[in-house]
């Protein structure tokens, strides 16, 4: 997956009205595109293995291969790519078993579009941050793992060459980061401008996202470095 292209998604859910609503909901979410649906478990490792997506967002009960089995084959033939669960199995065994067998969230239907956002929006800061770097930090994998959902930033009305994408690319890096940051430490980590990575910077300051911390060295200007702002 190309970073500014986006994350594909293929929709594996047998009821077609339940699989339009869905395709909508992934598709509200910015960076994400239905790359294909299949509506029973067959069609659906079958498309995986065919199409390579980067997520799978995944029903329980289908015909021909229920999700249970289509998670196992996930597995058994070395089929690379992230799952999340969508279904209306609510009962401990079957969240337990699917969580067991790799999948990396559960929703239970029904469900609000605010669930199924933080489950994208979880899993492109996961993404995110294993694409930057080979290794990663302890602190890195508690934001991943253990930390809520990081603060809302509206982005509706964005200041004119700045993207929705970018910026949470950029919240990310911030919050995963052990000390504060540079504008250019930022952008490379990013793979953007100094000084596009200063404007995003400047406007999440301003937003209250991260803070500023001005370093003074021995010799020569400060540095504005910047820290996440839990508050």
């Amino acid at each position: 997956m190309a970073i500014n292209e986006g994350f594909t998604v293929l929709l594996i859910e047998d009821d077609p009205m339940v699989r339009e609503v869905n395709k909508e909901f992934i598709e509200s979410v910015k960076g994400f595109r239905v790359l294909a649906v299949a509506d029973n478990g067959e069609e659906g490792l079958q498309l995986a293995k065919e199409l390579g997506p980067d997520l799978v967002i995944l029903d329980i009960f289908m015909p021909k291969k229920d999700g249970i089995k289509v998670l196992r084959e996930f597995r058994k033939q070395k089929i690379e790519v992230d799952t999340i669960v969508v279904s209306a199995a609510k009962d401990s065994d079957t969240i337990k078993l699917m969580l067991q067998n790799g999948a990396m969230d559960y929703i239970i239907k029904p469900f609000k579009l605010h669930r199924i956002q933080l489950a994208l929006e979880k899993y492109q800061a996961y993404r995110a941050s294993f694409n930057r770097s080979e290794t990663v930090s302890q602190e890195q994998l508690d934001v991943l793992l253990h930390a809520g959902p990081a603060k809302k930033v509206e982005t509706g009305l964005l200041p004119k060459g700045l993207n929705e994408f970018t910026l949470n690319e950029i919240i990310v890096t911030i919050r995963a980061q052990e000390v504060p940051r540079s504008a250019e430490e930022v952008a490379s980590a990013i793979g953007i401008a100094r000084v596009t990575a200063r404007r995003y910077l400047d406007y999440l300051e301003k937003s209250g996202v991260i803070a500023l911390d001005v370093q003074y060295g021995g010799v020569g200007r400060p540095v504005n470095r910047y820290v996440y702002n839990p508050e």
